[in-house]
């Protein structure tokens, strides 16, 4: 197991898992099958989709499996924040939704798949085959290493073949047109040449007009972006590892169950090592987390016994650490002290003042704390953040100003009656990169500009790019000879299919979240989490 470890070890392994036993559907779809987790906040269900359930523990492996893969493709972990700010949560909430729609779906149309085509699809994969043929002893210890039936895998392909036969029958239906390929060949072929007018909210800034009005208005729809964090401080006391390392060992079988559950720490570039290459290192290792296991051990007891009091002192004379004091500081700017322990500072966001909270694992140890006092968030009066506020408003007024004054040149230009001069790009061909001479890159903007025609020079809306609103307008069109058009047609529609099919699927994905979106729901205490 080891060699086929080392042979597909340059595919995305998350601790020692191929991702093809955990990734059910294609694309970004994650789907595990489970019984569901009891107790999920007394519900055991996390998503309802047109009356199917998505149990709490399918969900649970799901977002756990994209944050892995996701770590293990940028080579770091992930902090919460960042999690956050990459919506991760939601978007594995779209994927079980859209898995589980699409399955719907395809048994609507009435497609089926039949057990030789799982079989067949379960010999091709690679990571279950031995010199290019399909092993099945090999097939079942991997499955048997990730915890994986038989049943439940063979279960979650035949789901996968249904999804992708109902796939490719939405694919299939779409054809290219004669009209949509000579589009495209005109696209490539032809050169253009733009009038365009353009205005940035610098330009108009002198515009904006500041009133005490205005502000406070703007400060009642922004109070988000000018509320002060919460702030607390807390005493924690810090039980460190290492005060327990000198007083304990760790045998060879601990040693050596500790490497193989933890494989993922001792890859080489040709794969894992060896135990006898790592033995010492393991060793420390195992030493070092006997250690930690037993700060924990002492710090939940020192917990137990003082929390009815919520004595931190106390608690800290019996593990024999001293208690650190924090000042105020809000969850994004923690003390340097407590620099980079997210988790520590969440949990204490999220405790009550006053009493105790932990155990917390980190790096640096076990932590035990309590928080002292809490600042809770407020918006301040207008007065004394009225620098602020303006420096927003005159922003605000401004990209608004500038956004409307280019829709008026765009009337005006549509109209052929814009009084004012007008900039000229030069004669240019289409760009995937969207380069427009005199503009800069604004992809939309070329897109736009191709589809203009001498009958219908100018768009309805100017475009947002780099900066500024650009109202434009056709100025001449340069034809390219069609005569090439036809013996070219059948490479064009070739080209063109593969997009035109993608965007078929995406409409046809997005028309079934639109159909069912009232049937789609999602259990609220997974939304609080």
């Amino acid at each position: 197991m080891l060699g086929i470890m080392r042979k597909y070890k340059s595919s995305i392994i998350i601790k020692g898992v191929f991702i093809v036993i955990v990734l059910s559907f294609i694309g970004t779809i994650f789907l595990i099958w489970g019984k569901g987790e009891e107790g999920f906040k007394g519900s055991t269900y996390a998503l309802k989709v047109n009356g199917e359930q998505i149990p709490y523990e399918d969900y649970s492996r799901a977002y756990e499996q994209a944050k892995n893969s996701i770590q293990q493709i940028y080579g770091q972990q992930l902090t919460p924040e960042l999690e956050k700010q990459m919506g991760l949560r939601n978007m594995v909430i779209k994927s079980l939704v859209g898995a589980t729609l699409v399955k719907q779906e395809a048994k609507r149309m009435g497609l089926k798949v039949t057990e030789e085509e799982v079989v067949a699809a379960i010999a091709a994969i690679p990571v279950f085959q031995r010199n290019g043929v399909f092993d099945k002893q090999q097939y079942e210890e991997v499955l048997r290493m990730n915890r994986v039936t038989p049943q439940v895998f063979e279960a979650a392909q035949k789901d996968e073949l249904l999804m992708m036969k109902a796939r490719k029958a939405v694919a299939e239906r779409i054809s290219v047109t004669d009209d949509q390929a000579l589009k495209a060949f005109r696209k490539q072929h032809d050169r253009i040449e733009l009038n365009y007018v353009s205005v940035s909210p610098a330009d108009v800034r002198n515009r904006v007009k500041v009133t005490d009005q205005g502000l406070n208005s703007f400060l009642q729809q922004h109070e988000k972006e000018f509320r002060t964090q919460e702030q607390i401080s807390i005493s924690y006391a810090l039980i460190a590892p290492e005060r327990m390392a000198g007083s304990i060992s760790v045998s060879n079988d601990e040693v050596q169950s500790f490497y193989q559950k933890n494989l993922d720490r001792y890859q080489g570039k040709d794969g894992i090592l060896p135990f006898e290459e790592v033995r010492d290192r393991a060793r420390a290792d195992a030493l070092k987390f006997k250690a930690g296991k037993l700060a924990y051990e002492a710090a939940a007891d020192a917990l137990n016994k003082n929390m009815k009091t919520a004595d931190l002192k106390s608690a800290a004379r019996m593990l024999k650490v001293p208690v650190n004091d924090t000042p105020m500081f809000s969850q994004k700017n923690p003390p340097a002290s407590l620099a980079g322990e997210t988790n520590l500072i969440q949990k204490a966001f999220m405790l009550k003042q006053g009493a105790l909270g932990g155990p917390v694992e980190s790096g640096r140890g076990v932590y035990l704390f309590k928080v002292d006092a809490r600042k809770p968030a407020s918006v301040p009066p207008l007065s004394s953040i009225r620098s602020l506020v303006e420096k927003g408003f005159v922003e605000a007024e401004a990209r608004e100003l500038a956004a409307a004054t280019a829709g008026d040149f765009q009337a005006k230009l549509a109209k052929g009656n814009f009084g004012g001069s007008l900039q000229d790009t030069g004669p240019f061909s289409y760009s995937d990169k969207g380069h427009i001479p005199g503009i800069g890159a604004a992809p939309e903007i070329m897109e736009a500009a191709f589809n203009l025609t001498k009958s219908s020079p100018a768009p309805a809306s100017p475009f947002a790019a780099n900066g500024r609103w650009y109202a434009i307008r056709l100025k001449n069109r340069t034809e390219a000879d069609t005569a090439a058009f036809q013996k070219e047609k059948e490479q064009i529609k070739q080209a063109l299919l593969p997009r035109l099919q993608q965007e078929a699927l995406q409409k046809w994905m997005q028309g079934l979240f639109d159909k069912y979106k009232d049937k789609i729901k999602v259990n609220p205490a997974l939304e609080r989490e």
